[in-house]
């Protein structure tokens, strides 16, 4: 008898390639399993898992406006509706068991699913866990972690520290990194520097690089910078010939591999990447997220000499400064790559679905 498998995460890519990797790990496992996702409508999993050949229902589900509540009137009635939904879905399609990657639609599909007596692995990707999680892994089955840590907030014995699950092309060996700054139309001799601000943008370290551009570029580092897609008309337009900018990076294995160091926000999945291609990261957290988890998890990997941690009010005073001295100390960069990539969990997708097989059998 064939398997059935639903699979519910999205919002961000943080949460929408883990998902991915996951259902491509069960699909391998499992040729003729039907997995079926569960996403938030409007939200970018709606193009995303179809586009990698996967079906998906989208829900209404949204979450509270923290800046404006009195906007957040119709979140109560949309999640009724939601677990309303999820039911229907569940009991249609039968599900073996029912995994959660987090994301607006996933707390409903994994809540609905622990009612019905279906087997739930949550797999949290932060290392300061979000309070729907939290809840949700008191009756889950499975509780995957990325970070030693996060067990403090999960029933111990359900706790499995498999890593983040990251697209196929970061578990393979870099490509050249002379070659791969050629393609970028990058100098092949000289120091680069990649910044990433998340598939959207990030608006602080944007702002930061223009104003800090000149001094970047006197410095030493040529640039491969995206923007992110709300920000394209207003940086694109910085492109020069040390200076390349993109509001998406399509072939991140070829940044990844032409960067001597990077700065970057510090989502669950980049960090995931980073901690598997091993080069000097300087982190900035996004203020504006549930649980400031991008500062947890930023300070997971400070503490342990695998990245530079820099809050966004502090960027004005050590912006430059600590670029400066990734620029001029080769050792350190080579250090902080060394001891990043001793963090990593290259395994993660297959130890998830080992873990899911063992649950079903």
């Amino acid at each position: 008898m064939s398997k059935s498998f639903i699979i519910s995460g999205g919002g961000t890519g943080g949460h929408i390639f883990p998902a991915l990797s996951i259902a491509n790990g069960l699909k391998a496992r499992y040729p003729d399993a039907e997995i079926h996702f569960i996403g938030a409508k409007g939200k970018m999993e709606m193009t995303s898992v179809p586009a990698a050949g996967f079906n998906i229902t989208g829900v209404p589900i949204a979450g509270i406006n923290r800046q404006k509540p009195w906007k957040s009137w119709s979140v109560p009635f949309k999640l009724v509706y939601a677990l309303w939904l999820c039911r229907k879905i569940l009991k249609a399609r039968k599900p073996d068991a029912v995994i959660g990657t987090g994301g607006y639609a996933s707390g409903p599909a994994l809540l609905m699913a622990q009612r019905m007596g279906i087997p739930t692995v949550v797999q949290e990707q932060n290392s300061f866990a979000g309070v729907t999680n939290i809840k949700l892994g008191a009756k889950a089955k499975a509780i995957c972690t990325a970070y030693k840590n996060a067990e403090r907030f999960f029933p111990t014995d359900k706790v499995h520290l498999t890593g983040n699950p990251v697209r196929e092309a970061f578990t393979n060996p870099l490509p050249k990194q002379s070659e791969c700054k050629k393609t970028l139309g990058l100098d092949p001799k000289r120091p680069t520097l990649l910044i990433l601000g998340g598939s959207l943008g990030a608006r602080a370290v944007n702002q930061q690089m223009e104003k800090c551009l000149p001094i970047l570029l006197q410095q030493g580092w040529q640039i491969y910078w995206q923007c992110g897609k709300l920000y394209e008309k207003e940086y694109v337009s910085l492109t020069s010939e040390t200076v390349k900018v993109h509001a998406f990076i399509d072939d991140m294995a070829t940044a990844y591999a032409a960067a001597d160091a990077m700065v970057s926000r510090a989502g669950a999945g980049t960090l995931s990447e980073l901690c598997l291609i091993g080069k000097a990261a300087v982190l900035i957290p996004s203020p504006n997220v549930a649980e400031d988890h991008q500062t947890h998890n930023a300070r997971a990997l400070s503490e342990k000499g695998a990245a530079v941690l820099i809050p966004e009010i502090e960027l004005d005073q050590r912006f430059t400064i600590e670029l400066e001295a990734l620029y001029q100390n080769t050792k350190r960069r080579d250090r902080l790559g060394e001891n990043i990539k001793k963090l990593a969990l290259p395994n993660a997708t297959q130890d998830i679905c080992t873990l899911i097989s063992e649950l079903i059998a």
